[in-house]
């Protein structure tokens, strides 16, 4: 299943955020979109989505999601967006409950997220109990348990300290390995998007339009390498040297408003 954004354009009311982007997400690719504070990004995403329709063009998904995919796009948002009331298990089993599911699949398909996150052990607890991380955790088992084609990162690390944030990209990685599921990971971090796309949509200072896609030429697992590393330190100051001056404008602008 392919995501296609086709020349989307969005107004809130006469503030023109986005202008004229297209690009696709191919069957378990990764496109990570980076660009200056308020250039569109969450809208856009909001957009691919479903979740607001576009002013101009459209998101479309092309072809058949995989067979067992409950959900072919599935969020994962940065303030974790978890019922409080319900334990782990019970918020990750939320997002089945109206799936047509039996009782036996539910438990199974609950039981497989929390494996895949190493939640096994936390399933009774509630969200108050968990670390920030551990709740993030918990949203990304709500959205495998979805199985979705594709899932919607919306700065899913940018609320967590340094190291909890490398131990789930970690694990955003390892989860993506297989090529089974793509990805739109929405970042203001230049270093997870190179860690973790295969391309990077660069867009400009708002309205947001693509100034560039660049290719990461590397593979996720050669990325782990220590003799990658220069290479992706290059491509990091490569697309902040796409972003710099437009960005320091947004700051400006933010501070003067």
């Amino acid at each position: 299943m392919e995501l296609i954004a086709d020349h989307i354009g969005h107004r809130f009311g006469a503030l023109e955020v986005l202008d004229d982007v297209s690009f696709t997400v191919g069957a378990g690719e990764v496109v990570a979109i980076v660009g200056p504070s308020g250039c569109g990004k969450s809208t856009l995403l909001q957009i691919l989505g479903g979740l607001l329709q576009a002013s101009a063009g459209r998101a479309e998904l092309r072809g058949p999601p995989p067979p067992d995919s409950l959900n072919p796009l599935t969020f994962v948002f940065q303030d974790f967006a978890l019922l409080p009331w319900r334990t782990v298990e019970q918020n990750i089993e939320f997002v089945l409950l109206h799936a047509g599911l039996s009782e036996t699949a539910r438990a199974a398909a609950v039981d497989d997220a929390l494996r895949r996150t190493g939640l096994i052990d936390f399933r009774g607890a509630h969200p108050k109990q968990l670390s920030g991380g551990m709740r993030q955790r918990v949203g990304i088992a709500r959205a495998l348990a979805a199985r979705p084609a594709i899932l919607l990162m919306d700065e899913p690390l940018s609320a967590l300290d340094a190291q909890t944030r490398e131990l789930l990209l970690e694990d955003f990685i390892g989860l993506l390995a297989d090529g089974s599921m793509g990805a739109v990971y929405v970042t203001h971090n230049l270093e997870e998007a190179v860690r973790l796309a295969d391309r990077i949509v660069v867009l400009s200072r708002r309205p947001g339009r693509i100034r560039e896609v660049v290719a990461v030429p590397l593979s996720r697992s050669e990325r782990g390498d220590i003799s990658a590393r220069g290479r992706l330190l290059a491509l990091q100051s490569e697309l902040w040297s796409l972003i710099r001056e437009e960005a320091a404008d947004a700051e400006r602008e933010i501070a003067h408003a």
